[in-house]
């Protein structure tokens, strides 16, 4: 095993991947000379030159638009988009062409193409660079949605991804590039669609996703002290989801909270909260609850930011009420 940054492990599972196949390449604003806009391409033109790792004018619709043509015609192209904001510019070629085209054609054109960069808040960037989308695109049947909480998961399902035959919505965070994670030294993978029990518990099951992942588990951390046992799991793709794993699990611990990083109408907690009722509602001994990103845009004050958005003190008062603990 070794030490890496998030970053890092995502620049090894495109490095890796390129240098396995010819027809990969990457491109996106930034991502060759500068090395990209976080560094995440870092060496990569060197490598692999310019017809390889390809920068792009301020275009999303444009960029997003070769790489579909050319996943079609062959390739397989990995868009940068500097923030998943950005790429609603480009949402047409992604709902309307890449999403389709299999359907559409009846079978006859895949489009094996991955768009990956940062969703969600970063900081004081206000409200259109703060928006979480995972729950947008997972709402289309065509593309598949993976959003990863660690280096070693990065790694692992980015290799996944740009190996699968669809589309890939690969999201990930700005304050997660920085984080360091163990990485075995051997090539691995990980497949999609298959979440993971972080955390093995009694009483309660939280489930979450990305970056607010690390909230949910120190949250965790913070109710052992206290003696509630918490199953964490961490669903790592949100489309296809892997609903089994969370039934299983609420079907043990009898209790569910669902915290992401998302706005609360027709998100992916709404969704889980959905299904385990559909197929565990005689296992609950509580109401699911769901913590989500405040129901309006992202402000940029400090300390709105950290009534917004889902903190531990949230997750915490969530899980003693799911408890029926009061204080």
């Amino acid at each position: 095993m070794k030490t890496v940054e998030f970053r890092e492990a995502l620049r090894e599972a495109m490095s890796e991947e390129m240098r396995r196949d010819p027809n990969i390449f990457l491109m996106g604003e930034e991502v060759a000379e500068y090395n990209g806009a976080y560094k995440v391409s870092k060496g990569m033109l060197a490598e692999f030159g310019p017809k390889r790792i390809i920068d792009t004018p301020i275009a999303e619709l444009g960029f997003a638009g070769i790489g579909v043509g050319a996943a079609c015609n062959g390739l397989r192209p990995i868009i940068e988009f500097m923030t998943f904001n950005f790429s609603l510019v480009a949402i047409d070629q992604i709902i309307n062409s890449a999403a389709k085209i299999y359907s559409m054609s009846g079978g006859q054109y895949n489009c094996p193409i991955v768009f990956r960069g940062p969703t969600a808040s970063a900081g004081m960037l206000s409200s259109q660079h703060s928006q979480a989308f995972e729950n947008w695109y997972a709402n289309c049947p065509g593309l598949k949605v993976v959003v990863p909480s660690n280096p070693y998961d990065a790694k692992g399902l980015l290799k996944s991804s740009i190996r699968d035959n669809d589309p890939v919505i690969f999201m990930e965070s700005e304050q997660m590039y920085g984080d360091k994670g163990e990485i075995p030294e051997d090539e691995y993978l990980i497949p999609l669609g298959v979440a993971d029990v972080k955390r093995v518990g009694t009483d309660v099951t939280i489930v979450s996703f990305g970056k607010i992942f690390k909230v949910a588990n120190a949250a965790a951390i913070e109710l052992e002290k206290e003696g509630i046992n918490v199953e964490l799991i961490d669903l790592r793709t949100v489309r296809p989801i892997d609903y089994h794993t969370v039934i299983e699990s609420v079907k043990k611990t009898n209790r569910l909270v669902v915290v992401e990083e998302a706005w609360p109408l027709a998100s992916i907690s709404s969704e889980i909260a959905f299904m385990v009722q559909k197929k565990a509602f005689d296992y609950l001994d509580a109401p699911v609850t769901r913590i989500t990103t405040a129901d309006t845009p992202l402000p940029y004050a400090p300390t709105l930011i950290e009534a917004s958005l889902p903190n531990v003190s949230k997750v915490v008062k969530a899980v003693k009420e799911v408890m029926y603990i009061t204080k």
